[in-house]
Formats: structure tokens, C-alpha cells, sequence
């Protein structure tokens, strides 16, 4: 397979690896430079793309309370009277309806600048853990408990890679903790997918230290309020 890895490089990218496929992948690409150089290629096309995208159009939801505000401005009948006496109510009505969707554009344009904003972030996100997968200096720790591996990269920036956790309940979310001999610290949060998965470990991950990922109510919490569902061996 090792001729056909290197053309695996955009599936990677994209996540449409199959789970033996992806470790295949990730397990040659520390040592491949061909692989690194195109992969972070691909990033960066990925990301201007995103930016340079049209965004979304309006929701449904949107455009009929849009239609329902219309609808609720009064209707202005107008005798024919002199244009100078008809002039301003016509102006009125026209201003209101004008006011209503100024608004709802308004409100779509603040909603889709945030959607691109989270997209920003999530891709920046995804670029980090490709940096840290594709380091050649990262070593890989075993669980203790759970599926997978910790990978940490030698400035101190880590990735988890499950496989086969389960996506949260409702109303709750996986957290990620470092455990450094004192108390937990929150390292963030995510919803799993129920396959193979990478998650960044926000803070820094050095020698001594371990990772660990409990269930936890929607939003996160400051200390763990149950057991680890993962944790890693000794870094």
C-alpha cells in the first residue's frame, strides 16, 4: 500500500477515510515529507475556500417571519387626491416595510458573519491537529482506558485519536481534562461521533502529565462530575 498511501492525502483532508485507511495514513505520515508538504496544501486551499464562499442563504424560519412582518403593516388605502396629500402616507407605508426587512437583512448578515467565523475556527482547529499528527518529533501514548491514542507533539500540543466513542447524549458533552498532579484542568469540549475521531487537547501536555475525557452536562463544567470514559498512560 505503500505506492497508493501517498494519494490519500486529500481523502485525509477532507475525513473521507475509512477507519483502516486513516491509520494507515496517519501511521506513515510522520515520516513522509511528500505527504506533510501536500497536506497542508490542501489546508490552506480548504480554508480559502470557505472564506470565499457566498455563505448560506436565509433559513425558511427567516424568511417567513420576514413575510409575516410585511404582512402584519397595515394596508393604506388611498383616495385619488392630490399627489401632494397622498404622497405621505405612501412614504410611510413604503419606510415600514422598508424598515422590516432592512432589519431581517440585517439580522442574516450578523448571523452568517458568525457562521464563517465558526468555520474559520474549526478549520484552524483541524490544521493544528494535522500539525500534530504530522510532526515527526510527536510520539504516541497508549490509553490506560478507552480506544485509541494520545499524540503529542514535542512543543507540548497533543490530539487524542478515539475510536468508537459514542456521540454524547442529549444535554451532555464529552470533556477533556489534564491531569498534571494537581487538579483537573479543563482542556475542552466535544460531542463524539461514534467512530474514529481527533480531538485537540487545549493547553499544553509535557512530561509526567495525563489526559483523560469524562461525560459531562451541555457546556462543560470547571471540575469532572464523573468517571473518565478515557484516560491515557503517563506521558
Amino acid at each position: 500500500m505503500e505506492t497508493g498511501i501517498h494519494e490519500l492525502t486529500a481523502g485525509y483532508a477532507l475525513d473521507a477515510l475509512d477507519p483502516e485507511e486513516r491509520s494507515a495514513y496517519e501511521a506513515h505520515l510522520p515520516g513522509c515529507e511528500q505527504c506533510q508538504g501536500e497536506l497542508e496544501s490542501f489546508w490552506t486551499t480548504t480554508e480559502a475556500l470557505a472564506v470565499a464562499a457566498s455563505g448560506p442563504a436565509p433559513s425558511t424560519a427567516l424568511r417567513e417571519r420576514i413575510l409575516a412582518d410585511v404582512r402584519a403593516e397595515p394596508l393604506v388605502v388611498v383616495p385619488f387626491e392630490p399627489r401632494r396629500r397622498r404622497l405621505v402616507p405612501v412614504l410611510a407605508a413604503t419606510a415600514a416595510i422598508a424598515a422590516v426587512v432592512a432589519l431581517a437583512v440585517g439580522l442574516w448578515a450578523s448571523d452568517l458573519s458568525s457562521q464563517l467565523d465558526d468555520s474559520r475556527a474549526a478549520l484552524e482547529r483541524e490544521r493544528a491537529n494535522a500539525a500534530v499528527l504530522a510532526d515527526p518529533d510527536a510520539h504516541s501514548v497508549a490509553f490506560q482506558k478507552g480506544t485509541g491514542r494520545l499524540v503529542v507533539a514535542a512543543d507540548g500540543h497533543a490530539v487524542l485519536v478515539l475510536d468508537g466513542l459514542a456521540r454524547a447524549p442529549a444535554g451532555k458533552t464529552y470533556e477533556t481534562w489534564i491531569l498534571a498532579g494537581g487538579p483537573p484542568v479543563p482542556a475542552g469540549l466535544f460531542p463524539g461521533s461514534g467512530g474514529r475521531e481527533v480531538v485537540g487537547v487545549d493547553g499544553s501536555v509535557r512530561d509526567g502529565y495525563l489526559v483523560a475525557v469524562t461525560l459531562e452536562p451541555a457546556g462543560g463544567v470547571d471540575v469532572p462530575t464523573s468517571q473518565p470514559v478515557v484516560t491515557s498512560e503517563p506521558i
